[in-house]
C-alpha cells in the first residue's frame, strides 16, 4: 500500500447522529464492515458534512440531513452538541488538525461553538498557522490581518483565501462520497465543468468528458476495460450531446453481430451505470494536486452487481488506494474474499442499543487473516468480524485531545 494516497490519518467524532465517540486511524483503503443498521453510513456522512458545509453552508449541510437534532445524537444524555476533527496530510508533506465543535439552539437554531486549524508546513523547522474561533469571534489567528467571522459559517471558508489555509479547504472541500442511483444517471444531464463526480452520479457525462479530452491521461482506457470486465462486450463509453443536454452512450458487443452496437444510459442496466460510476468515482482524480479528489467514500459498492464482479472491483479498489485514500462500507462476503484485503484494512461497525461502535477488528481475527487461516470474507460469512473492545483498542496510540470534542 502507498501512504502517501492517506489525506486524513484519524478522525475523531463525538455525538455524530449514532456515534457517541469514535476515534479511529484510517490508511489508504479502509472497509467500514458490520450489519444493516449498525451505523456504518453514519461514519461516513460525518465525513460527508464536513465537505457538504464548506461547498455550501453549514445551514443547507444540516437542512439536507433534518436539522440539527437529527444529526446530534439522541441518547438519555441528551448531548447539546457534536464534534468533527480530522487529522490530515496533503501530498506536500503539510500536516495538521482540523476540528469543529456545533452546538444547538432553541427552535432549531445552531452556533459553530468552536472552531480550529492547525497547519504546518513540510519543512523540519516550517512556519506553523492556525487559528481559533469561538461563537462567531476570532480569539487567535497566526495571520497579521484576520478575516471577520460567523458563529453560522465555518472560518475555513472565510480564510481559504490566504496560501496557508488554501490548500486544506480545497482538499477537504474537494472529497467525494458516492451512492449512485442510476436512475439519475439515465437521465439527460446538464452540463458542468466535470471536475468532481456528484454522489449521485448526476454529472457522468461531463465527468467522463473532461478524461476523454485530455490527450495524455489513460484513465478512461483503464475505465472501460475494468468495467468491460463485470459487463461483458462493453468496448467504449463516452459523453454523448443531447441538444442542450448530454448522456452516455455505451458500445456494447451483442451475439451475432459483427459490430458493437450503440446504446444510451437509458438502456442499460442498473449494474452497469453503478458499477461504472464507481470505476469513475475511483479513477476520476487528476494527478495535479491542486484538482485532485484526495478521499473517495462509497456507500455499498457491490449493490446490484453480479457475485462474479466482486474480484474485478476489489482490484479497482485496491489499485485507486494506490493515488487515492478510498474507504467503503460493505456487508459483501464477496468483496473481502481475497488474501490481499488485510485485517487493518477494515473497521468493524456495532450497534447496541442505539449507539454506534467503530473500532479496529477483534485481535482473533486479526491473527487468523494475518495467518491465512480465513479471509475477512470467510470471517463475514461466520458472522466473526468482531470490533476490538480492549483497553485502548478504539486506537493504536493516543486520540488527539482537545475541547472541541470534551463533553458539555
Amino acid at each position: 500500500m502507498n501512504d502517501s494516497s492517506i489525506f486524513l490519518r484519524r478522525v475523531n467524532l463525538r455525538n455524530y447522529m449514532s456515534i457517541a465517540k469514535c476515534s479511529v486511524l484510517l490508511g489508504p483503503l479502509r472497509f467500514l464492515v458490520g450489519q444493516n443498521g449498525a451505523g456504518k453510513s453514519n461514519f461516513l456522512d460525518a465525513l460527508r458534512f464536513t465537505a457538504d458545509s464548506l461547498n455550501t453552508s453549514m445551514e443547507h449541510a444540516l437542512r439536507d440531513r433534518g436539522g440539527i437534532a437529527e444529526v446530534r445524537r439522541r441518547s438519555s444524555g441528551h448531548p447539546t452538541h457534536f464534534g468533527i476533527q480530522l487529522q490530515w496530510e496533503l501530498p506536500s508533506g503539510a500536516h495538521g488538525v482540523y476540528s469543529f465543535k456545533v452546538g444547538a439552539r432553541p427552535n432549531g437554531g445552531f452556533e459553530i461553538q468552536e472552531e480550529s486549524c492547525e497547519v504546518h508546513s513540510a519543512a523540519e523547522f516550517g512556519v506553523s498557522s492556525r487559528y481559533t474561533v469561538k461563537s462567531g469571534k476570532v480569539t487567535e489567528c497566526s495571520l497579521p490581518t484576520a478575516p471577520a467571522a460567523a458563529s453560522d459559517r465555518l472560518y475555513l471558508v472565510a480564510i481559504s483565501g490566504q496560501p496557508e489555509f488554501r490548500p486544506i479547504y480545497h482538499a477537504l472541500s474537494r472529497m467525494g462520497f458516492y451512492n449512485f442511483n442510476p436512475d439519475v444517471i439515465r437521465e439527460l444531464q446538464s452540463p458542468d465543468v466535470g471536475e468532481v463526480l456528484a454522489g449521485d452520479g448526476h454529472n457522468l457525462a461531463s465527468v467522463l468528458k473532461r478524461l476523454s479530452d485530455d490527450p495524455g491521461c489513460s484513465t478512461l482506457p483503464r475505465i472501460v476495460e475494468l468495467l468491460g470486465r463485470v459487463v461483458p462486450g462493453i468496448t467504449s463509453v463516452s459523453h454523448k450531446p443531447q441538444g442542450k443536454k448530454e448522456t452516455l452512450e455505451f458500445r456494447q458487443v451483442v451475439a451475432g453481430s459483427k459490430d458493437a452496437w450503440r446504446f444510451d444510459a437509458e438502456n442499460m442496466s442498473d449494474g452497469t451505470l453503478r458499477a461504472l460510476g464507481v470505476l469513475v468515482a475511483l479513477f476520476q482524480s487528476p494527478a495535479a494536486e491542486s484538482h485532485r479528489v484526495p478521499l473517495v467514500g462509497i456507500e455499498e459498492p457491490e449493490t446490484a452487481l453480479h457475485p462474479g464482479a466482486a474480484a474485478v472491483l476489489r482490484s479497482a479498489l485496491l489499485e485507486a488506494s494506490q493515488h487515492t485514500q478510498v474507504i467503503v462500507t460493505s456487508h459483501s462476503p464477496d468483496l473481502l474474499d481475497d488474501k490481499a484485503i488485510t485485517g487493518d484494512m477494515l473497521l468493524s461497525v456495532t450497534g447496541h442499543l442505539g449507539n454506534t461502535i467503530v473500532g479496529r477488528v477483534d485481535p482473533v481475527s486479526r491473527d487468523a487473516i494475518r495467518d491465512h487461516l480465513f479471509t475477512a470474507g470467510e470471517l463475514l460469512r461466520l458472522n466473526q468480524l468482531g470490533t476490538d473492545d480492549s483497553p485502548g483498542s478504539s486506537n493504536e496510540d493516543q486520540q488527539v485531545q482537545g475541547s472541541l470534542l470534551e463533553a458539555p
